[in-house]
């Protein structure tokens, strides 16, 4: 199974170098559209809850980025940090929404400690759907409100 990994630094200017690497990487497997934007977001938003909470009272720090595309049918991506652990701060800029948009996204989704360190690891599995098996978004018609 193809896997990549990469590490940065936990700043905003890492948040779309990492998010894009994910993505790419996952498109040269033959990740296909809508997989394909619901990593990225999904990502794009991990990478930017650890950046944002992850490191309070703290200068610096690292976040790992890591994919890999299962052999057909699903891809998993971890977002890593060393951080203090995830919690609320007064002075967050987000409304919350973050982590309940990542469980919308994924199909499999765990916010756990990484293995042998401190931190926070969100676990995100998303499954690869044959062309045309998922329902596009529509408007409700006048039959759906009845």
């Amino acid at each position: 199974m193809p896997s990549a990994s990469w590490t940065a630094p936990a700043t905003a200017e890492s948040v779309p170098e990492l998010r894009q690497a994910v993505v790419d990487f996952a498109d040269q497997h033959g990740v296909p559209e809508p997989c394909l934007e619901d990593i990225r977001l999904a990502v794009s938003e991990a990478l930017s809850n650890a950046v944002v909470h992850a490191f309070r009272g703290r200068a610096d720090g690292t976040v790992i980025a890591s994919v890999t595309v299962g052999a057909s049918d699903w891809v998993e991506v971890r977002v890593t940090d060393d951080g203090s652990g995830m919690a609320p701060r007064n002075d967050s800029p987000g409304l919350g929404l973050g982590l309940p948009l990542i469980r919308h996204l994924t199909d499999q989704f765990e916010h756990r400690s990484p293995p042998d360190s401190d931190g926070t690891e969100l676990w995100m599995r998303f499954r690869l759907a044959p062309p045309g098996a998922r329902d596009p978004i529509r408007a409700p018609s006048d039959a759906d409100r009845r």
